[in-house]
């Protein structure tokens, strides 16, 4: 029989949990730097003399870039006007928070090819839909 005094005191083994903990550091840097990227990327954006200042609300945003070249992205991913209703009505399905877009078009792009957007957005069920300007003067 084992006597109290020769046995070992029980303890937790803390590299596994130290291993998840960094794991999950490293998949939030990497998702907010990519979740940056889509609002960084390089468009020669319309002056509006007038317009309310980006104010953080609590709506999930999806951002819709289209660029001069007539390329449309969804985030970072292109995609085409056919399937943008398609994506749009999935990312508002899945949506815990209410939904907002932003656009993001080129100055050069003439309206005939935004309203295509408008109209994704308006099947997919999201009005609440933004265009992204430069404040004249800047």
């Amino acid at each position: 029989m084992t006597s109290a005094r020769y046995r070992k005191p029980i303890s937790m083994n803390m590299t596994p949990m130290i291993d998840v903990v960094f794991l999950l550091i490293i998949f939030f840097l990497v998702s907010s730097h990519l979740a940056q990227q889509e609002t960084q990327l390089e468009l020669d954006l319309p002056l509006a003399s007038t317009g309310d200042e980006l104010t953080e609300t609590k709506t999930e945003r999806v951002t819709i870039n289209l660029k001069a070249d007539g390329t449309v992205l969804l985030g970072a991913g292109a995609t085409t006007i056919d399937q943008l209703d398609t994506r749009l009505a999935y990312e508002h399905d899945r949506a815990t928070l209410p939904i907002e877009v932003r656009i993001r078009a080129d100055s050069t792009i003439p309206f005939g090819e935004v309203k295509p957007v408008l109209v994704a957005c308006a099947k997919a069920g999201i009005w609440d839909v933004s265009f992204a300007v430069v404040e004249e003067g800047q």
